[in-house]
């Protein structure tokens, strides 16, 4: 008994350092967030769930719809969903949500033509989404039969009216989807407020609030950290926000300005954001560019 509490002395002496760094990082463990869909070399959808480093997966993104057009979902070079080449995402969208991955689908990015005419435009592009995305039933299902966690709202252009009537329309299916929630997501820019989500986050609806901390000059990383860890203190300080993410790029290509190097993140950034309450973990941009600088295999054990 004596000799086998001996023999852990080693083992204990050689976890300390680990230990003592835990403890550092504060209590709040939270996840990483990344972007899949915009480029045909990121890899496939489950191979990217199964590197176990992502806890949110946003598939990127439905860019037409609204006004009366036709959605039209883009996967870059994935698939084609006009001609039912992407129902095959099916299989792979179950193996992720089987891995305790969540899975949302993102309305909007930069490049795209979106926008609502109406109140009543919005509450029909809730009903599609609801019955082609998630919980619902369609005979023209883009990724097949599985059913997505919920929806990201990534809404850079266009109108800013009746995002908040999509959010509400949205949340009223949670109480159609058999105790399946529809998690609602939004990925702001880092000034405050948004233009185009700043009232529909008043809401209080969205479980996940990525903000872009990049491309922004006052708000983003520029070689020190004053200015990133004001704004992302103004951000927590908000009481309709629940979980709030640092949305990074992910490599120094996949924005114009404000990459942070991962010892940075590490070593400077994490330590402050992770006794905000409001912590819920990092998200980038995007998958294909943290393959290329290996990003989040540098700082998934400190999220």
């Amino acid at each position: 008994m004596y000799t086998t509490k001996l023999h852990l002395i080693p083992l204990i002496l050689v976890l300390l350092p680990y230990l003592a760094q835990a403890r550092s990082y504060g209590g709040r463990n939270g996840g990483i967030a990344i972007y899949w869909g915009q480029n045909g070399n990121e890899g496939r959808l489950n191979e990217t769930c199964a590197t176990g480093r992502y806890k949110y997966v946003n598939l990127a993104f439905l860019n037409i719809f609204g006004g009366g057009q036709v959605p039209s979902l883009n996967l870059a070079g994935h698939c084609d969903p006009s001609s039912g080449g992407c129902v095959g995402l099916s299989s792979e969208i179950k193996f992720c949500q089987s891995q305790g991955i969540k899975l949302l689908l993102s309305l909007g990015g930069g490049i795209g033509n979106y926008s609502f005419s109406s109140r009543e435009d919005a509450k029909n592009f809730a009903q599609y989404l609801w019955d082609n995305f998630l919980g619902g039933h369609s005979n023209s299902r883009p990724l097949g039969n599985a059913a997505l966690d919920g929806i990201d709202f990534d809404i850079e252009s266009g109108s800013t009216l009746h995002w908040d009537d999509l959010a509400r329309f949205l949340h009223m299916y949670n109480r159609r989807n058999g105790g399946r929630k529809v998690y609602l997501g939004a990925a702001p820019q880092c000034p405050f407020p948004d233009r185009y989500l700043g009232t529909p986050l008043e809401t209080g609806l969205f479980d996940y609030v990525w903000v872009q901390f990049y491309n922004n000059p006052p708000c983003h990383y520029n070689g020190n950290i004053t200015n990133l860890i004001d704004s992302w203190n103004l951000w927590s300080s908000r009481k309709y926000i629940k979980k709030l993410f640092m949305g990074l790029p992910a490599a120094t290509q996949a924005a114009g300005r404000g990459f942070l190097p991962p010892n940075v993140l590490t070593s400077q950034v994490l330590p402050i954001i992770k006794r905000s309450p409001k912590y819920g973990g990092v998200m980038f941009w995007s998958k294909y560019w943290d393959d290329q600088s290996g990003y989040t295999r540098q700082i998934v054990n400190f999220v």
